[in-house]
């Protein structure tokens, strides 16, 4: 048995291989993302705003370069999606109390309302479809999976 194996291989027959799951959840985590977007596409907020504010609402507020950094887009991409959140009211900008030079971005009420509009829609349609579509005994397989995923997630 070789000593470095990239893929630990199935334990029992039948057993799927840890490369095949990975690939399944990976497309099906894809797809439910896909739905949850379209669950609240008339929020007027596109995914990288909705993802700006959520981390805003979460984290704070923070400089462009700091949110560029976290978002992974370039600056002037930051300016871009901050200046169109600025216009409808869901962020505002304030002197930095570190370095005047900078200023901060917070997230308002509106944008906090927003925010909490976006995650409902999205919520409601999952709790919807998952007390149309599953019986108990999958509602606590779901359950069960959940927690795995978020062990995953975690690491």
């Amino acid at each position: 048995m070789s000593e470095t194996s990239e893929t630990p291989q199935p334990q029992h027959p039948g057993d799927p291989g840890a490369e095949r799951v990975a690939t399944d959840l990976s497309a099906v985590v894809g797809r439910l993302l896909r739905r949850l977007r379209s669950s609240s596409a008339d929020s007027l907020l596109t995914p990288s705003q909705r993802s700006v504010l959520a981390r805003l609402e979460d984290g704070g507020p923070a400089t462009t370069a700091a949110l560029a950094r976290a978002e992974l887009v370039r600056p002037q991409s930051m300016r871009l999606t901050l200046g169109a959140l600025e216009s409808q009211g869901f962020v505002t900008r304030a002197p930095d109390p570190d370095d005047g030079r900078k200023s901060v971005v917070s997230v308002t009420e509106a944008g906090s309302a927003t925010l909490a509009d976006v995650r409902a829609a999205k919520r409601s349609w999952l709790a919807e479809v998952i007390a149309a579509e599953l019986d108990g005994a999958e509602r606590r397989a779901l359950a069960g999976a959940v927690g795995l995923i978020g062990r995953l997630v975690d690491k």
